[in-house]
């Protein structure tokens, strides 16, 4: 990852899953991002490596949270992808 951020924002995350279960997660993109389309676009990303790709994601679902100091284990998948996703319920 770039050196210019250190922080990343924080977008809490629901989505409705195919069998009408709830994900809950939280996307991870430096602060420069400021799109939240793009913030969608990787949440897209992310419903289609679980199997749920076409599952609503949009304000209602996805929603800015925090901004959070940048953790070593986020930060390959940010220089990779331009995110990275913390599961917290419903997503395996």
């Amino acid at each position: 990852m770039q050196q210019q951020s250190r922080k990343v924002n924080v977008w809490d995350t629901y989505v409705t899953r195919k069998d009408g279960g709830i994900m809950h997660f939280d996307i991870l993109a430096p602060t420069e991002v400021a799109d939240p389309q793009l913030i969608y676009e990787y949440g897209q990303a992310y419903l289609a490596t679980k199997g749920q790709e076409g599952q609503a994601l949009a304000a209602e679902q996805c929603r800015f949270c925090h901004v959070e100091q940048l953790r070593a284990e986020w930060e390959q998948d940010i220089a990779s992808k331009g995110f990275f996703v913390i599961e917290m319920e419903g997503c395996k």
